[in-house]
């Protein structure tokens, strides 16, 4: 056969004009524990990472120097140095500090020096990071918190004048809450960040938040102000959950030292002890499962102000600490993230009103208002709307258990002050909406101005883009992006309004979706620490993570929970780090040798199996099985990785084992079938490399005709939702696998669009009568298929974070135009093609410092392999009749 001829162009960085030779190629990008110039670091050993910014083709890093210290202008001559690594052959741009011990509340400098491949250097600008506390004993304020029991409604404030004689050089807040909070300096909320700090196992675990608040002091009087909320710690609502008996169950506390460094060099901690002032005010009630209770006539102006009179305020009272450990919270924030206005208003009467904001988000609503003091309102938050146009909570609120009606599901009260124009938007709750029902028990004057909605969710910068000639895909890409965001609070949960809860299956279904479109590398280590709190001596863990309580029956099994060993896997092969894995080695292997003590034949049936599935039911244990040789898997791997080799030839021969185990009970070998065939007993041996090499054309091609038997539609639940697509479209049938992404008849991710779906959902039945949550996230595995199966950009086991780039893309007939990019450690990574008649144009970039092997798909005429240095390439391929 004749080979097509592939032309290649590759771009160039241009030197500078007039003979002046300008470098081509700089560091950029210099990140310290995966932040730009973080504060409160407690890391002894922070990762410092960088990227290389040179378009050359074959761009490279030959060696590095990496220089630390406490001096901005020494480190830029690169003297009095804590740490110099000097000159360092090597490509690694990662590298964790090993210098002079790190002391606390101190400012490191650091800069890095590159050699490209020519052996030319760059320096890179001055960066930063700065430690926090370091260690317990550094605390010097006190758990303080109002003396009230659990059962007290009201929101307790927190207040302290203080004064400031000298002139400040620098100053950071530590405050650590058990609850949550808002602080204020000077009457200034300090932040922006919402429901801080991060949900952890409070009884074992505690999180502090650091700030500098240099500019927000001042010479003379200043004051401290702390409002406390509920949050998960004293969860007052009634749900099956049990949250109301969680074993910390505690009145909200906070520990808080305002460290002050004047240009003397003396330093000032002023901390929260027996000195502070507590009362209620006009925050009556906060739920962060349900909504919140403000009366606006209870407010007291400048409480936190320096020249409130407090005397009527009662002393606070000390608290032992809720637990042994409080550490730095270095998470992606979560963070009024996108403003939504109304899309309509339909008023029924002079007392109801519902907003329709025009896409279901997770997040609060801001109303502005004039009205009788007095006055009532009601904002009921919900998915769906009743047939007369009212808003209808029955398909979320069937998990709340109230003890009577003071509590309603989703619904913030306001009561109006009478004082001019009034804003409400809660401090500590978050829901999940799309329309908003305003009631009131007198008549008001609303329009469409009158409502705001914001976006909520954990800050994450994003990282993956996908273009399409074809909107429904691009509409079912943004969909999928903004149902995860929905359910990314600190963790990744299931829904935002009807459980809010870390289910561990979720999580893990979702994870490729998440890193190739997100940074999430802090939330999902943060995650993962909540699991090793979580986790019982025996290996158990609960199925959702955290807990307080509720979890650990008989069904959170392998194929929920395997999230332990997942999770940090993945992390590993979207960013090289392997520090999740080390951390969480000793629970994944307590984890899996769990498993096989309940497991002697090495099969499993401890799960909850292929959830909501369309119509057919699978085999619990074959399923859950293929979740335990991915466990042992990925143990054996990981072994490897750390040089333990005894565990890792352990393992290795247990995987094996499994799925030896599985094969010979489920596989027909005449047939190609498993078990009875459904299409997640197909395609969950395939996703999980359990199908031996001579068996897998026969059972792909089974799949294939399963799913065109049935119509290119899904018949799958959670488990084969995660498999499907990768199943088909890496086993030679990515046409078929397309097919099925962009169906748009029931049952289907296209019906759901097709029917108005702005998140994905939980059911496949539009007219289901349980599981319909409208904002979920299980079923989310097709937006990595998209940058997998269609762009073909995936990590490289062998040199993980894309230090090698495996590209297997697929050039889809029906598809004219596609592009995903994805930045990845080392840069933006680009997968391109559009066709025009039997041609395919093809456009990768591939970042410096990488390498990347593309397989070209077997529908064009080329060269099967070809490896490629760092660049961008265009490619002219024709598609074979």
């Amino acid at each position: 056969m004749k080979k097509q001829i592939i032309t290649v162009f590759f771009l160039f960085t241009a030197c500078g004009l007039f003979g002046q030779k300008k470098l081509s190629f700089s560091p950029a990008h210099l990140q310290c524990e995966y932040f730009y110039q973080p504060i409160g670091l407690d890391e002894a050993h922070p990762r410092l990472t960088w990227q290389l910014n040179d378009a050359r083709k074959g761009a490279k890093q030959t060696a590095y120097q990496l220089v630390v210290g406490t001096d901005s202008i020494a480190v830029s001559k690169g003297k009095s140095l804590l740490w110099n690594t000097n000159k360092v052959t090597s490509d690694r741009m990662y590298i964790r500090y090993q210098g002079k011990t790190l002391i606390p509340f101190t400012r490191y400098f650091w800069k890095v020096i590159l050699w490209d491949k020519d052996g030319q250097s760059a320096s890179s600008p001055i960066s930063s990071f700065e430690t926090g506390m370091m260690q317990m004993q550094n605390w010097q304020g006190s758990w303080i918190d109002d003396g009230q029991n659990t059962d007290v409604k009201q929101a307790p404030y927190f207040r302290k004048p203080f004064p400031i004689n000298k002139k400040i050089k620098e100053a950071r807040a530590y405050i650590a809450v058990a609850g949550l909070y808002e602080l204020y300096i000077n009457g200034k909320k300090i932040g922006n960040h919402r429901l801080d700090p991060m949900y952890t196992r409070f009884d074992r675990r505690n999180l502090y938040v650091t700030y500098d608040v240099t500019k927000e002091l001042k010479k003379g009087q200043n004051a401290l102000g702390v409002l406390l909320g509920n949050g998960w710690y004293n969860h007052q609502s009634g749900a099956v959950w049990d949250f109301d008996k969680a074993p910390w169950r505690n009145r909200p506390t906070f520990c808080l030292d305002l460290r002050i460094t004047y240009t003397d060099g003396s330093t000032e901690v002023i901390s929260s002890d027996k000195e502070w002032k507590t009362a209620d005010g006009p925050l009556r009630y906060n739920s962060i499962y349900t909504g919140e209770q403000y009366d606006a006539r209870l407010e007291q102006k400048g409480w936190n102000d320096v020249n409130f009179d407090d005397r009527n305020w009662q002393l606070v009272s000390i608290r032992k600490a809720p637990s042994p450990l409080l550490v730095s919270q270095q998470v992606q924030p979560i963070r009024l993230v996108e403003t939504l206005k109304p899309v309509a208003m339909q008023k029924f009467n002079d007392s109801t009103y519902v907003f329709d904001m025009g896409r279901n988000i997770a997040g609060v609503s801001e109303i502005k208002i004039v009205g009788e003091a007095g006055t009532i309102l009601k904002l009921k938050h919900g998915e769906r709307r009743y047939a007369n146009g009212r808003v209808d909570l029955s398909n979320i609120d069937v998990y709340h258990r109230p003890k009577d009606s003071t509590d309603p599901f989703q619904t913030d009260v306001y009561i109006l002050s009478g004082k001019g124009q009034e804003h409400f938007l809660p401090k500590f709750n978050y829901k999940g909406f799309r329309y908003v029902e305003v009631t009131s028990n007198q008549p008001i004057q609303l329009d469409k101005n009158s409502l705001l909605a914001y976006f909520t969710h954990s800050d994450v910068t994003p990282k993956g883009s996908i273009k399409s000639s074809n909107s429904l895909l691009d509409r079912l890409w943004w969909a999928t992006n903004n149902a995860y965001l929905s359910n990314l609070m600190g963790y990744p949960t299931d829904c935002p309004q009807r459980e809010k809860n870390g289910w561990t299956g979720d999580g893990h279904f979702a994870i490729e979706t998440a890193l190739y479109n997100f940074d999430g590398i802090s939330v999902y280590e943060k995650w993962i620490a909540d699991h090793r709190d979580e986790q019982r001596t025996d290996g158990v863990l609960p199925d959702i993570i955290p807990t307080g309580g509720w979890g650990y029956g008989t069904a959170n099994g392998v194929d929920w929970t395997s999230t332990i060993a997942i999770i940090p896997w993945e992390i590993y092969q979207f960013y090289g780090d392997s520090k999740l894995l080390e951390d969480t080695y000793a629970n994944i292997k307590s984890y899996v040798d769990y498993i096989k003590k309940r497991s002697p034949d090495d099969l499993t049936d401890w799960g909850r199996g292929d959830w909501v599935p369309v119509k057919s039911t699978s085999s619990l244990e074959l399923t859950s099985s293929c979740y335990y040789y991915v466990d042992a898997t990925i143990l054996a791997r990981t072994a490897k990785i750390l040089g333990k080799e005894q565990d890792h030839v352990y393992y290795t021969s247990l995987a094996k084992n499994i799925k030896n185990a599985i094969n010979k009970k489920y596989l027909n070998t005449t047939t190609g079938i498993y078990a009875t065939g459904t299409q997640t007993e197909l395609s969950v041996p395939l996703q999980w490399g359990v199908v031996p090499e001579t068996q897998k054309k026969q059972v792909a091609k089974n799949l294939a005709l399963k799913v065109e038997q049935a119509g290119f539609h899904l018949d799958v639940g959670v488990l084969g939702a995660k498999a499907i697509l990768n199943a088909l479209s890496e086993n030679g049938y990515a046409e078929t696998a397309y097919r099925v992404a962009v169906q748009n008849t029931y049952p289907s991710w296209g019906w759901w669009i097709e029917n108005g779906a702005t998140t994905l959902l939980e059911n496949w039945d539009l007219d289901a009568k349980r599981d319909i949550s409208d904002n979920h996230m299980m079923f989310g595995e097709i937006g990595a298929w998209f940058f997998k199966g269609l762009g073909g950009i995936k990590p490289d086991d062998e040199k993980p974070g894309f230090k090698h780039i495996q590209l297997r893309p697929h050039f889809i007939a029906d598809l004219k135009a596609f592009e995903a990019s994805h930045d990845s450690p080392y840069g933006k990574i680009v997968s391109k093609w559009k066709s025009e008649g039997d041609q395919i144009n093809y456009e990768v970039v591939i970042p410096a410092n990488t390498t990347a092997t593309l397989y070209v798909p077997e529908n064009v005429e080329a060269d099967r392999i070809m490896e490629l240095e760092a660049g961008t390439y265009h490619f002219n391929f024709k598609r074979k009749l």
